[in-house]
């Protein structure tokens, strides 16, 4: 009896410290040692786990994401090729940090210089392709605030293109995963480079090696950069791709290496492990829409964009639409023309609304044309 009391006073003990430890889990579902973070779905853009996203804190290299959009957007844009030649000055070459050793005059395609700054964190090569699309880099950096403000990142303050330690030079977490997401989502070329893990330069001369270790050791792993210096610490931009949902983890001023590493990996991890990205279609066919006066008799709807609800994989199963429908339009009736719309539910909760609109145009018919449909419906109802 004495060892079943004691037994029965063990367990007493231990329950409240196990409903403890529960507690806690589900308060802090992601151990992270970095003091900021952020984790974020790409498509929806919808922060899944945040830890002081808004403190700012200089971002060393990850500074370069923003460098990075920018040449993308001109090189998407048609005002800059990839086959472009780019000619280093003396002020680019002497930036130190990380960087290929430009020497003043060198010439170097911008598909390298990409290269170059997406996987060794090259300075140099930031402010050459800096100074190519804007003259100056002066005048990029103001280019890159007029962005970022568009963005929303409302933390930010760039100083230059390469995050080496200037007073004021600052963001926060969650700016950082909004133009990572802005990169990842529009101008997905750059992943071609965010995803080398060893490469060269200058005909095989020049070594390159990937500074995100992600790419060699996570699965999924699709970017996207890394940062430090003395005063900014350990910082990332770490991106990942399962399932067709990808997420991107920014961690700000970890106190080591290791620890910005780990913590994404935490974070990445946590965002698969819990969510899924769900592609939503109408439940069933959506119907002609009947055109009056039209040279066609119907015009077809079809979603005005694609839709995919991020959820909790446990409630996967519970996305559900509702549709509306015109029963007529009257011609004319233009490409695109709003029909009726789509709603999409999460447990019952409107999550989402798609219009529903024209595949293609439809003129009105002729006044002749709407004699003849005239004298042919008199016709058919004679023969009746």
């Amino acid at each position: 009896m004495k060892k079943y009391a004691a037994c029965l006073l063990a367990l007493a003990l231990l329950c409240p410290i196990s409903a403890q430890t529960a507690r806690a889990e589900a308060a802090a579902p992601v151990a992270i040692t970095a003091p900021s973070a952020v984790l974020m779905e790409k498509t929806t853009g919808r922060i899944l786990y945040e830890q002081d996203a808004h403190t700012q804190y200089e971002p060393a290299s990850v500074t370069k994401v923003m460098t990075l959009l920018l040449v993308m957007e001109a090189i998407d844009s048609g005002s800059l090729s990839w086959d472009d030649t780019v000619t280093a000055s003396a002020y680019a070459c002497s930036m130190g940090g990380s960087q290929i050793w430009l020497k003043e005059n060198e010439q170097m395609s911008v598909h390298d210089m990409v290269k170059a700054v997406t996987v060794a964190s090259a300075n140099d090569c930031a402010v050459a392709l800096a100074e190519h699309l804007a003259g100056s880099e002066t005048a990029f950096v103001e280019r890159m605030n007029t962005r970022a403000k568009e963005l929303g990142m409302n933390d930010t303050t760039f100083k230059n293109c390469t995050g080496l330690p200037a007073e004021g030079h600052l963001t926060s977490a969650c700016d950082i995963a909004l133009m990572s997401r802005e990169l990842i989502l529009n101008h997905p070329a750059i992943r071609e480079f965010t995803t080398i893990w060893m490469d060269t330069l200058r005909d095989g001369a020049f070594q390159l090696a990937n500074t995100n270790k992600l790419i060699f050791y996570y699965q999924g792993a699709t970017g996207l950069k890394t940062g430090f210096t003395d005063s900014a610490l350990y910082c990332l931009s770490a991106t990942a791709e399962r399932d067709g949902m990808e997420l991107i983890a920014t961690i700000m001023h970890a106190p080591t290496s290791n620890d910005r590493f780990e913590s994404a990996k935490a974070l990445l991890s946590y965002g698969f492990a819990t969510y899924s990205l769900t592609p939503v279609y109408p439940s069933e066919p959506i119907p002609p829409v009947k055109v009056e006066l039209g040279q066609a008799d119907t015009v077809q709807p079809v979603t005005a964009r694609e839709c995919s609800i991020l959820t909790e994989k446990a409630k996967a199963g519970s996305v559900t639409t509702r549709m509306t429908v015109a029963d007529s339009v009257a011609a004319p009736v233009e490409q695109g023309q709003i029909l009726g719309k789509l709603e999409v539910c999460v447990d019952g909760e409107l999550t989402d609304t798609i219009d529903l609109v024209a595949s293609e145009a439809v003129e009105r018919l002729s006044l002749f044309g709407i004699f003849r449909q005239f004298m042919g419906g008199l016709f058919l109802h004679g023969e009746k």
